[in-house]
């Protein structure tokens, strides 16, 4: 878990805040359920549910708890809160569209990704990029993209803090590796991703930046790898990805 800040914690906040991830993993639960999966009395649990629900943070139903609405409020307003963000949305069903393929905009934060807009196109297949779905950085195109846009250090910075751990035996591993990757990256501005987060599944990505010159996040499409063949893969999605990022970024610009 990243550690931003270094400063003062406080445990009863950080337990507070375990109560709702938890709740958000098991679906709802009782509180004997709670208090044995984050292995804590039930009293305590009883004592942060009880406070989460006076604040409207979690609901009731018989003796089950759950996350409240107050959770959609609070995304809907972080995933609007820059400019960029609220245009992405449309430009990712663009390239679901226009590439049949399941489309991602995606953005970092804390050292890891984070999937903002996902859409699917008519030969989309199931990935793991669901919205507010954390993931690693070096597995995925939209996260090389990404990391390509960093000063080294803070790539370096990244490996660090999170390694480079292998969803598949194609997946990354090695920092000099991703280092030299990402120089190509860089040069040519597309990344891909060959079955290294999820076997059978390709994907190409391109990073967008804004008007500072600093990254923004990234556009990436997804697709079996067998309707991948070299042409498509290596030429005519990158250069639709590229477009839709030009425009993006045009837009964005604009004030």
């Amino acid at each position: 878990m990243s550690t931003q800040g270094g400063g003062r914690t406080l445990q009863t906040t950080a337990t507070s805040l375990r109560v709702v991830e938890t709740l958000r993993e098991l679906d709802g639960a009782r509180v004997t359920e709670l208090a044995e999966a984050m292995d804590l009395a039930p009293s305590t649990v009883h004592a942060h549910l009880t406070t989460l629900a006076e604040n409207e943070y979690v609901v009731k139903s018989g003796d089950v708890y759950h996350l409240s609405l107050t959770f959609l409020s609070l995304g809907d307003y972080v995933r609007n809160r820059r400019k960029a963000y609220r245009i992405a949305e449309s430009y990712t069903e663009q390239l679901a569209d226009e590439t049949e393929c399941r489309a991602v905009f995606a953005v970092e934060e804390n050292g890891r990704g984070v999937y903002m807009y996902t859409y699917s196109g008519k030969h989309a297949v199931w990935t793991y990029s669901t919205v507010g779905k954390r993931f690693y950085l070096h597995q995925t195109a939209a996260g090389k993209s990404i990391l390509s846009q960093l000063p080294r250090q803070r790539v370096e910075d990244v490996v660090d803090e999170w390694g480079l751990p292998a969803a598949t035996e194609h997946t990354i591993t090695d920092v000099d590796t991703l280092l030299e990757q990402l120089e190509t990256v860089r040069d040519r501005g597309v990344a891909f991703n060959h079955e290294e987060q999820l076997d059978g599944v390709k994907a190409v990505g391109v990073p967008v930046n804004g008007a500072d010159g600093r990254v923004v996040g990234a556009f990436s499409v997804a697709s079996p790898a067998n309707r991948m063949n070299d042409d498509r893969f290596e030429t005519d999605l990158p250069e639709t990805l590229l477009g839709v990022a030009n425009e993006f970024e045009l837009e964005n610009s604009l004030t």
